[in-house]
């Protein structure tokens, strides 16, 4: 069978992946620069053919509950939002971390804070890394740099999510979100039959024990030792996670001097500074960190003992960079560059940020 391939936005590509992967449900609210997601969905009326649901909610709140029932009934249910939108859903899915239900949530980051700016940003890192709700929870946070991983990262996201009952969520930006590339979208899987989802997913709350005790999803509970034995499971889980499911990608790390940390569109723009870079006779790698949670702090340590220093390229005022500084523990100089309000760096920026803060 010859591969299908596209010309589309990252926004269309969650669209139609959702799709052929099989999801049960999307429940959304549009909101720029994310809003073709649902545009397109209501476009392809995949409930005509695969059955899948397709709503528009009210409000982001209301999305993110609708979301939090079809997960408690083991369904591949998911949502989109922007920066905005994704505060709204915050106690939403702290519930559902809290109850450990699986589902997808996509952010495709704008400028903030506030109502901010409709242009592109990576400024919720710390919202979605740092877990965002209350209580200590954790997202798998997956950050895409092109719109086939935006494709692929739908099927990954809800794979990730079930393998341990737990939300996942694709953290792009505007970039890559309004972006057209071509991508290869991936062939239709069946949505799973009702006996497939009682024997998956045996937690699930779905009218199906036959006789038995009834499942009861909540993520509530008034005495204080048991609230403690769940909290201990969970991060005995996020360890499991951090053991298992790092990503990350390395080009031109094996001989460099100075590394660049970047994501997502950042990413691109600093392969391209890289290779402006080498040009100069600057020995310079990029280490890309496709899971943002759990992050490849093992690997960055591991360079800290061989760069001279290290840039993180990020689209905000210095978020990841944390993380990078408490993976290296002081061990290696590393900086920040950053721009702002929806502004896009160019690659000689980046080169200029690595001769002024790391080389000077």
């Amino acid at each position: 069978m010859a591969e299908e391939i596209v010309l589309m936005k990252g926004n269309e590509a969650i669209a139609h992946a959702a799709i052929r992967c099989g999801a049960d449900g999307y429940f959304g609210y549009p909101i720029t620069p994310q809003s073709e997601v649902l545009e397109t969905l209501a476009e392809l009326k995949p409930w005509e053919t695969t059955g899948m649901v397709v709503l528009q909610a009210e409000s982001e709140l209301a999305a993110i509950n609708m979301v939090y029932g079809g997960a408690g009934t083991g369904k591949m249910v998911m949502t989109s939002s922007s920066s905005p939108g994704v505060s709204l859903k915050q106690e939403g899915i702290s519930y559902i971390a809290g109850a450990e239900l699986p589902c997808l949530i996509v952010n495709v980051m704008r400028g903030g804070p506030g109502l901010g700016t409709i242009q592109p940003s990576q400024a919720d890192y710390f919202q979605t890394v740092k877990g965002g709700g209350h209580g200590d929870y954790r997202l798998i946070a997956l950050a895409p740099n092109s719109v086939q991983e935006m494709a692929d990262f739908v099927e990954l996201g809800f794979e990730l999510a079930f393998k341990y009952r737990n939300p996942a969520i694709i953290l792009a930006d505007g970039v890559i979100g309004q972006m057209m590339e071509k991508v290869v979208l991936p062939p239709q899987k069946p949505r799973r039959t009702e006996e497939e989802i009682i024997r998956q997913c045996p937690w699930a709350a779905n009218g199906r024990n036959k006789g038995r005790k009834p499942n009861i999803i909540t993520s509530l509970e008034l005495k204080p030792d048991v609230m403690e034995a769940r909290n201990i499971h969970l991060q005995e889980k996020y360890r499991t996670i951090e053991e298992n499911e790092v990503r990350y990608e390395e080009i031109h790390c094996e001989d460099a001097d100075y590394l660049i940390v970047a994501f997502g569109s950042c990413s691109r723009i600093a392969q391209k500074a890289m290779e402006t870079a080498r040009e100069e006779g600057i020995k310079v790698g990029l280490l890309r960190p496709i899971t943002l949670w759990p992050f490849p702090k093992k690997i960055i340590a591991e360079y800290a003992g061989k760069v001279k220093g290290m840039l993180s390229v990020e689209l905000n005022a210095g978020q990841m960079v944390e993380d990078i500084r408490l993976a290296v523990n002081g061990k290696v100089r590393v900086e920040h560059f950053g721009r702002l309000g929806g502004i896009v760096p160019d690659p000689d920026e980046v080169v200029h940020a690595i001769k002024e803060k790391l080389i000077k």
